[in-house]
């Protein structure tokens, strides 16, 4: 049975107010000498996996041109939307200073290795995404749009990522860009992200296949416009500002799948990272069960699966804007 759903915030009976503890201070964050454990920055393994990512890339692109098949392209074209995820966690990892502990290699791989290839200005983006963590939902929120205004109908929903799967929303991020060139404090930077699209098209095209460009700068306008919607939503859809982060933020059981795909390098304990965000990737399932163990998470507050918070997120009442004044365009459905 369809059930209509009208929130998205937990009930009161699962957030059960129980900081602060020995190991946790009321704001959920580890008291000093657990926290510094948590906070240590792997800098030589986190090299390593930026290493992985782009060789993970490669071999997507040698295998795609060595089966030679129609399948094998749309395969890639796919795969790769999850491996702009991988781009876009790392440098979000970068953003947070947390990928190296020398802050100028942190800052030349977030910008050259991992954001300027995926089209992000990157320290546009520490900014905008600091005033994120600084107050959910506040009026800095540079997102709101993006999480406000669920739980929507499925017929909305359905709506959305139509509309980024057809290329809609990637467009209007492109768009921006190209629009950055006017811009004399925009022009630097969009500079610096197209000349790393031009080294990619022509290492692409020197190796004899400029079509493989093609599949990433596609995959980056289809297929991650909708791994994107469908992570943030999961993340702060429908939820609103406080100071508990548990009516921020949501609270996802991880599967292997939705970690491949969806949440890649431990993003999906997403609440661990807005509870402490000075936490690195690598020790977020441990600030996680941090939070399990002083029951300050408990069952009732997590979804059991990414599909279950997603269907919840689909299950709003279908609404229709009112109608302008006669004589004017209607208006359409949200």
């Amino acid at each position: 049975m369809w059930t209509v759903a009208t929130t998205m915030l937990p009930p009161p009976e699962a957030l059960p107010d129980v900081l602060p503890t020995e190991r946790l201070l009321v704001s959920g964050k580890p008291v000093p000498e657990i926290r510094a454990e948590l906070r240590r920055i792997p800098s030589f393994r986190n090299a390593l996996t930026v290493l992985v990512l782009w060789a993970e890339l490669a071999a997507i692109a040698v295998a795609t041109v060595w089966l030679h098949n129609p399948l094998a392209w749309v395969a890639a074209f796919v795969l790769l939307g999850s491996m702009h995820a991988r781009f876009a966690i790392l440098g979000h990892e970068a953003a947070h200073r947390l990928l190296f502990r020398n802050k100028r290699a942190n800052d030349f791989a977030g910008r050259w290795l991992l954001d300027y290839p995926t089209f992000v200005p990157f320290d546009l983006y520490r900014r905008a995404h600091f005033a994120h963590h600084k107050e959910e939902f506040g009026p800095n929120e540079p997102d709101l749009n993006l999480y406000n205004g669920y739980p929507i109908s499925k017929a909305s929903m359905r709506r959305k990522l139509i509309r980024d799967a057809r290329g809609s929303s990637g467009w209007k991020s492109l768009k921006a860009l190209l629009l950055g060139l006017r811009s004399k404090l925009g022009r630097p930077v969009a500079l610096r992200i197209l000349l790393t699209q031009a080294v990619l098209l022509a290492v692409c095209t020197a190796c004899g296949y400029p079509g493989l460009y093609l599949l990433w700068i596609g995959s980056w306008l289809t297929v991650w416009r909708v791994i994107n919607r469908l992570r943030a939503i999961a993340e702060h859809g429908g939820m609103t500002a406080s100071p508990d982060r548990r009516l921020t933020t949501h609270s996802v059981r991880q599967h292997w799948i939705s970690r491949f795909w969806i949440v890649p390098y431990n993003t999906g304990w997403h609440l661990a990272h807005h509870v402490d965000m000075g936490v690195p990737w690598r020790k977020l399932p441990a600030m996680h069960r941090e939070l399990e163990a002083a029951g300050w998470v408990t069952p009732a507050l997590e979804y059991r699966s990414y599909t279950e918070l997603w269907h919840k997120l689909a299950s709003g009442p279908e609404r229709v804007a009112a109608v302008a004044a006669p004589g004017s365009r209607e208006s359409a459905r949200a």
